[in-house]
């Protein structure tokens, strides 16, 4: 037997319904058509099955149906159960399907056409009677019919709520990954290049010890510039992540701080041609971010898995026409096969675990900025090559403010 759980809510509702049955045959008593000669065992018999179909109301939930369909069926003979069966027919209609309720309205209403046929004949209070009982049935089903839309209604929306709830963390789950990629892109654009200096110059102090002291006092210099420079770009990271939004971002690198770039890496000992960018004309902020970013990446990784090689860097385009980003490494020294600029192998014997890392962050970089960006072996060497948007001026002004 299927146990039915009903809350404080639940009885206080069954036993409403129950002194409502109570009080509506109690009501309806005088008013209803009783043949004088009936026999007092049978009156009696007639009150008594009101009473249990009035108790028997506490028991709607669990079979509903069964009991609409007994209450119909028994108010054809006894005269009390007008109360219980309206709230057995409101039940039904508020709880189940529609077409146990039609069934049910269809026995509720079965002797409506007899009687209607024969209303004539029958005597005014009768009829009187009659057709308030089945209005009083149409106007339980109606009623039920009503709350059971309502609660339908009720379901959907706090069903839409809950979605728009899952929906608004899965949101909020995706923000918060897309903001550690963004950090960790940025943690790894800062740091990977100034640790690879650092990596070069102990590299030469290491293997060359006996050198000039002019150059160990160099190399010691661009040590501590680089070790000074990276905690000095880590602490503004942090300084960014530990404020708020409103605070502000920390200054992003342009296409025009490439030349201090390439002047950096030079100072290392690195054979860099730089061509271009094309001067007087700056692209979009966040184009112009992503071209130094690609340009970084190339020669941190050309110096870490082809030192020694020289490396070209080429930017070109314009307004319209887009930007070009190019940067290509000659085949190092040595019999050593290196990836060079693209950074998919682990080579050169300054080649750092997680190779292909760096270039991967270059391909979505180049993609969130609209661009595309592909990259593999040329010429016994590196290639990358970067096509970023660089729009018309007009709409390039739109872009910068936003």
């Amino acid at each position: 037997m299927r146990r039915i759980h009903r809350t404080r809510r639940d009885w206080a509702a069954d036993l409403a319904l129950f002194l409502f049955a109570a009080c509506f045959a109690a009501v309806s008593s005088q008013s209803i058509p009783i043949p004088e000669d009936l026999d007092p065992v049978w009156r009696d018999a007639d009150q008594v099955a009101g009473g249990l179909g009035c108790a028997a109301v506490l028991l709607r939930r669990r079979w509903p149906v069964s009991l609409a369909v007994t209450l119909l069926l028994a108010g054809t003979q006894a005269h009390y159960l007008t109360g219980p069966a309206m709230v057995a027919v409101f039940t039904v209609a508020a709880t189940r399907p529609w077409r146990v309720t039609a069934w049910v309205a269809a026995l509720a209403f079965a002797p409506l056409p007899v009687f209607l046929w024969q209303m004539a004949e029958l005597p005014e209070s009768r009829a009187d009677s009659a057709l308030t009982y089945f209005a009083l049935i149409a106007g339980a089903i109606g009623w039920g019919l009503f709350r059971r839309s309502r609660q339908q209604l009720i379901a959907s929306l706090r069903e839409r709520a809950e979605l728009a709830e899952a929906d608004a963390e899965l949101r909020a789950e995706w923000v918060r990954r897309e903001t550690r990629e963004e950090i960790a892109r940025e943690m790894h654009d800062v740091l990977g290049h100034r640790l690879s200096l650092l990596s070069v110059h102990a590299g030469a102090l290491e293997f060359n010890p006996g050198a000039p002291g002019e150059e160990i006092a160099r190399a010691a210099g661009v040590i501590r510039e680089s070790a000074h420079l990276a905690l000095r770009d880590l602490r503004e990271v942090i300084g960014v992540l530990r404020a708020g939004p409103e605070e502000g971002e920390r200054p992003q690198p342009e296409l025009a701080d490439l030349a201090r770039l390439v002047e950096e890496a030079r100072a290392t000992g690195g054979r860099i041609e730089l061509t271009g960018p094309p001067e007087g004309l700056a692209p979009p902020p966040v184009v112009g971010r992503t071209a130094y970013r690609i340009v970084q990446e190339a020669l941190t990784n050309a110096r870490k898995h082809a030192p020694g090689a020289a490396v070209a860097v080429e930017v070109t385009g314009g307004p319209a026409g887009g930007l070009a980003v190019e940067v290509r490494n000659a085949p190092p020294p040595g019999p050593a096969p290196v990836s060079g600029a693209g950074g998919n192998g682990n080579a050169g014997g300054n080649g750092g675990g997680g190779a292909g890392q760096g270039l991967i962050g270059l391909a979505e970089r180049a993609r969130l900025a609209g661009g595309e960006l592909t990259a593999g072996p040329a010429d016994g060497g590196f290639r990358v090559h970067a096509s970023l948007p660089w729009p018309a001026p007009d709409i390039a002004s739109v872009a910068g403010r936003g």
